[in-house]
């Protein structure tokens, strides 16, 4: 707004899984903008009602992509908008440079004035590879020698995996996102929608810490890598999202049913007993 790239008369419209555009619709709100979010059947009831209470348009599409998934059928819809919305813009977080320097300045910013000497290892989910960016590119800053460690959906399409369903909104994407920089991330690791559950149950029952999809997928993650990482290894990462949010999901003992892989998880030492919700 600074810029004059959006003004009082700018109707707002960008593609969201719930997150990002419950972020928009408290600053639509704020603002006085006009808001229209393109979502998709999985978005969650919670951030869906969210958003409505919030004021924003709601656009919800149908019909899947050519991945299995609904996020290029949202781009499109997208486009549609902007053709008959009288000044319409779209935030386009999968290529706004903002998006990651919004991390590098800020979260990143204060990831690095918590720290007291050097981080081996940042891990942290991914979708429009912004927050890993940037987060990624502050701490090198200071720490040229941290590894990056991406948390990825199995069924997502960001580093070359086949395409495949996948249940948790707001981790991975059926698109490769503008803003990847692929050489600046060491490793990926993949996690399915019950093992990022699991997580979610298990940081809950031992730590009571309450998060969402994409934080029990970093959890999970963790699992699967800290028996390949030296002893006393230093690891920075982020819990980006809050678990009232998905209680209708990886809360919910029928949807963890329904995702149960038919083969026994990798990350078998997740106490499934303990992190059931009764």
């Amino acid at each position: 707004m600074r810029e004059k790239t959006i003004t009082s008369s700018t109707h707002i419209i960008e593609s969201t899984s719930g997150n990002l555009g419950i972020a928009l619709a408290m600053v639509a709100r704020s603002y006085g903008l006009k808001l229209t979010c393109v979502v998709d059947p999985k978005i969650s009831p919670t951030n869906l009602k969210i958003l409505r209470l919030m004021g924003a348009n709601i656009d919800m599409v149908q019909s899947r992509d050519d991945q299995g998934g609904y996020l290029k059928t949202r781009i499109a819809r997208v486009q549609q908008l902007l053709q008959t919305t009288p000044h319409g813009y779209w935030i386009n977080q999968y290529a706004n440079q903002l998006n990651w320097q919004a991390h590098y300045y800020g979260t990143g910013e204060e990831m690095v004035a918590q720290l007291d000497s050097p981080v081996d290892y940042v891990i942290l989910a991914v979708s429009t590879t912004g927050t890993i960016l940037g987060i990624a590119r502050r701490l090198r800053k200071d720490f040229p020698n941290i590894r990056v460690i991406a948390v990825d959906a199995v069924g997502s399409i960001i580093f070359g995996q086949a395409p495949g369903p996948r249940e948790i909104p707001g981790i991975g994407s059926s698109r490769v996102p503008e803003l990847l920089s692929r050489d600046e991330i060491d490793e990926v690791v993949h996690v399915n929608d019950y093992e990022a559950a699991l997580g979610c149950r298990t940081l809950l029952a031992r730590e009571g810490i309450f998060a969402g999809g994409s934080s029990g997928a970093v959890i999970a993650a963790l699992y699967k890598l800290l028996p390949t990482f030296p002893p006393m290894s230093r690891i920075m990462t982020v819990l980006p999202d809050r678990g009232e949010r998905y209680l209708d999901l990886v809360y919910n003992d029928q949807w963890l049913e329904r995702v149960t892989p038919s083969v026994e998880t990798p990350v078998a030492s997740l106490e499934l007993d303990m992190a059931l919700i009764s």
